[in-house]
């Protein structure tokens, strides 16, 4: 595999925060997820849950519930706010106040015609949506206490709202409550005391209501009669969501997530079918706090901060990838920057950035300083040069360049004071190998180049590609300078030469999205790997596919490779054997060197320790092109510095839990 010196680094305190909200998009398979900073994040469930849109967090931004409608994302918060999000260009769209005091939920009818909101003062909204945005329409009759919930009638003419201690129904035409008033039991014992909180309701076609509450229980209403037809106690704690589909999915401040199927009790009962509890899981360690139920999975999250997908087996023929269980723990895009030259460290948090300098040996590190954000907005992307004389970040609102000197262990930061207007925000920034140009990933696909000299920072030119909506998610050069390339969720990647300041030329398009791609420091050679483990290799300068990148596609890549369930999320290369790629997972780092054959479907693919028992004459035999490493893990960047020696940044998991709060409900033993 090579010999290296390694920097083991554990002290970035990446920290995510807890999720919110989440809602389905069944049309286009992608799922938005809320976070408690007010950031918002779109997976795509059609290439293998990659997460390929990020929207930042704002401090003044709350989000307690998401709703899709059609292609286009709502969400509403405590700050008493809907907003609509510009998915293009990764920022809010516009807000609109209710003028109902904080929001607890939002929702669509199944048209898409009206958005419907529970407020704090007891009313339920409604607003129409239009084409570009959304109108107050009215309110319906309004209630004595606050709106935890809402759910529409498939049909659109009633929606059922939970409040406190009881469920309404209201009929949307009219906008007055209907006759059906369902009174929520209060609990036993103890909580009888307690108000009831109806965190959840879900209204089925057959007039069905299934709520969950702050009791423990989920129970089955009669919608047309107002009457309780069944009561399950699930937890002696609150039931936090619902979700429904073909089945409802619920849950809970244990952590637990419940299935309820509509099904007979009994093989000799089959016309009397009922709602009865088929399944439990126990995949997180804190409140659930959203719930979605796709056609193949359930999927949560909560306060844990992870996204958890949970297949349904029954709906698989056979295992694979896509029946196992995944955990989704990391973002798919880099908060690490490393300047190779320098021996430096960038770390990106939601408010602010954090300079470090490596030390001669492993473990020794000195803080440089840090540079807090001033303002609400949180950062969208930030870089740092490979010399460590410039950093730059941006928000949604600006962009903020630095000038760094470093000497020894002192460094002095100044601001530029002036740059070009055109740079006002940036969805992706990265430095000129030789620090004299600064790429700025900008709306429609465009990305604007700016000169930097220590006199002035001077805007040069926009580079267009010929076609392109989508925002970049990355963006990397050459060493020589000559060559820029940037791909966008629409899975495009365009190559720009930087010397003439025009697009050379378009790779084409595979169906998975990049999640990472280098240009090689001799050949060119551009290497992308995709969401769904897929690695081409293209040659820049002939616009084609290289012939190592054909033999691999004819052959295939091992099975034990495509089964991994993170994405590559980096991928560099060793200037002193030009053969070696290097990348990494969260769960590993890889070497893949091109002069050793390709493993096929029988080759011992993890065989690190085989090769190590091997004597020198048997081990050539036993060589292949991938050499993976899981010394490491819960992996955020892999770097080479130009000294050959290796940058090894983790975050491990069990750091992140001892982070969190402690869990509102813990059960206890025998209890």
């Amino acid at each position: 595999m090579g010999e290296f010196k390694v920097h083991r680094v554990r002290f970035f305190d990446y920290m995510p925060t807890a999720i919110r909200a989440m809602a389905f998009n069944a049309h286009t398979e992608r799922l938005a997820l809320g976070r408690m900073d007010g950031s918002v994040e779109i997976f795509n469930f059609a290439d293998r849950y990659f997460q390929e849109k990020v929207i930042p967090g704002k401090d003044s931004r709350s989000i307690e519930a998401l709703c899709w409608v059609g292609g286009r994302l709502f969400s509403a918060g405590l700050n008493g706010e809907i907003t609509e999000y510009d998915l293009e260009n990764l920022r809010p769209k516009y807000s609109l106040e209710a003028y109902g005091g904080p929001i607890w939920t939002i929702t669509s009818n199944s048209q898409g015609a009206h958005l419907a909101i529970g407020c704090e003062d007891g009313t339920v909204k409604l607003f129409e949506v239009l084409e570009e945005s959304i109108q107050f329409e009215r309110n319906l009759d309004r209630q004595k206490g606050r709106i935890i919930s809402l759910s529409w009638h498939p049909s659109g003419t009633q929606i059922a709202a939970g409040m406190m201690d009881m469920i309404r129904v209201f009929d949307v035409p009219t906008g007055e409550l209907k006759t059906a008033m369902l009174l929520v039991d209060r609990g036993f014992g103890g909580s009888k005391s307690r108000e009831t909180v109806v965190w959840s309701v879900v209204f089925l076609s057959d007039y069905t209501i299934i709520s969950g509450d702050s009791a423990g229980k989920v129970q089955v209403w009669d919608g047309h009669t107002g009457t309780l037809v069944k009561t399950h106690l699930v937890t002696k704690w609150d039931v936090l969501a619902l979700s429904d589909e073909s089945s409802v999915v619920v849950g809970t401040s244990e952590g637990t997530v419940i299935q309820f199927q509509f099904i007979a009790p009994t093989l000799q009962q089959q016309q009397d079918k009922e709602w009865v509890r088929t399944r439990t899981f126990k995949n997180h360690t804190h409140d659930v706090r959203a719930l979605a139920e796709i056609e193949t999975a359930i999927v949560s999250g909560g306060m844990d901060t992870q996204l958890v997908v949970r297949p349904l087996l029954e709906k698989f023929d056979e295992r694979s990838h896509a029946s196992a269980l995944r955990k989704i723990q990391f973002p798919h895009r880099n908060l690490v920057f490393c300047a190779k030259k320098a021996g430096l460290l960038l770390f990106q948090f939601p408010g602010q950035l954090e300079l470090w300098r490596l030390g001669e040996s492993d473990g020794h590190v000195l803080f440089l300083c840090d540079i807090c954000l001033q303002g609400e907005d949180h950062i969208c992307c930030s870089a740092l040069s490979s010399c460590g004389g410039w950093l730059a970040y941006s928000t949604m609102s600006s962009v903020r360049l630095y000038r760094l000197q470093t000497d020894n262990n002192d460094i002095s930061i100044s601001k530029v004071p002036k740059l070009p207007k055109i740079l006002r925000s940036a969805h992706q920034l990265c430095f000129s190998s030789d620090s004299s140009k600064l790429f700025a990933a900008s709306s429609q696909s465009s990305v604007l180049v700016i000169a930097l000299s220590q006199s002035e920072c001077k805007y040069v030119h926009t580079l267009k590609p010929k076609s392109g909506q989508q925002p970049i998610h990355l963006m990397t050069n050459s060493v020589d300078g000559k060559w820029l390339a940037t791909a966008n969720s629409d899975c495009e990647i365009h190559v720009y030469n930087v010397q003439k300041l025009k697009l050379h030329c378009i790779v084409p398009v595979y169906g998975s999205c990049p999640s990472a791609m280098g240009i090689h420091p001799t050949t060119n050679n551009l290497t992308m790997v995709h969401a769904d483990q897929q690695i081409f290799e293209y040659s820049i300068v002939e616009k084609q596919y290289t012939d190592w990148s054909r033999k691999l596609q004819k052959q295939g890549l091992h099975n034990l490779w495509l089964d991994r369930d993170t994405p590559v999320t980096h991928v560099t290369f060793n200037p002193k054997n030009p053969e070696q790629i290097l990348l990494h997972d969260m769960h590993m780092f890889c070497i893949i060197d091109q002069s050793l054959p390709l493993p096929d479907q029988k080759t011992q693919f993890y065989n690190q320790m085989t090769l190590r028992s091997l004597s020198e004459q048997e081990r050539p035999s036993h060589l292949h092109a991938f050499k993976i490493c899981k010394t490491f893990q819960d992996l955020l960047s892999v770097s080479l510095l130009d000294d050959q020696s290796l940058v090894m940044v983790e975050r491990p998991l069990l750091a992140i839990t001892c982070q969190l709060p402690a869990p509102v409900r813990q059960k206890k033993f025998a209890t």
